[in-house]
């Protein structure tokens, strides 16, 4: 996958080259494209997250059809946790503080969003391999409780890795 801050950064026209030229403006704007490559990567992460919540819906609809009902309301759970999973991440602030305003996010704290949203990136493999366990039990009709619980877990998972990207940015008023 190509990298979003250089999709970003690659489409710098020649207002952006005279913007660079004014005083105070260069830190201004390079933080503006990390804020933008932040929500494209996020928006990545999030279609990524939401194709794994297509595939446990499908599969609920599969144990819907083959009369596994006792185990619906079970992947439910994790179906709801990807869910909301996927709506907090699509409205997550972007880290914008423009130049007067109480919350100033700086470069430390942008990259480090940016390094949490990677990490999430990485974490739909987990989540991913979850759903592919939970197929292969659901094909099977073996082994389902320990498949939903794993699924649940990596859900449970990836929602604390998105609560632990708040703890980046910091206001005036705490610093």
């Amino acid at each position: 996958m190509t990298d979003p801050m250089d999709k970003v950064t690659e489409e710098k026209d020649l207002l952006g080259k005279l913007q660079n030229s004014v005083a105070g403006f260069v830190g201004y704007y390079d933080r503006e494209r990390r804020r933008d490559a932040d929500k494209l990567l996020r928006d990545t992460v999030a279609d990524r997250y939401e194709e794994q919540w297509d595939r446990v819906s499908a599969l609920q609809a599969q144990m819907v059809a083959g009369k596994m009902l006792e185990y619906v309301d079970d992947v439910e759970i994790a179906a709801i946790k990807l869910r909301t999973f996927v709506d907090r991440l699509r409205g997550a602030p972007r880290g914008y503080a423009g130049f007067f305003d109480a919350v100033r996010v700086n470069q430390d704290e942008l990259d480090s969003l940016y390094q949490y949203d990677l990490e999430l990136l990485d974490y739909v493999g987990l989540v991913a391999e979850a759903v592919d366990g939970l197929e292969a039990a659901v094909s099977s009709k073996e082994e389902l409780p320990a498949a939903i619980e794993k699924l649940v877990k990596a859900a449970t998972g990836a929602i604390r890795a998105y609560d632990r990207r708040s703890e980046v940015v910091i206001t005036e008023e705490e610093s």
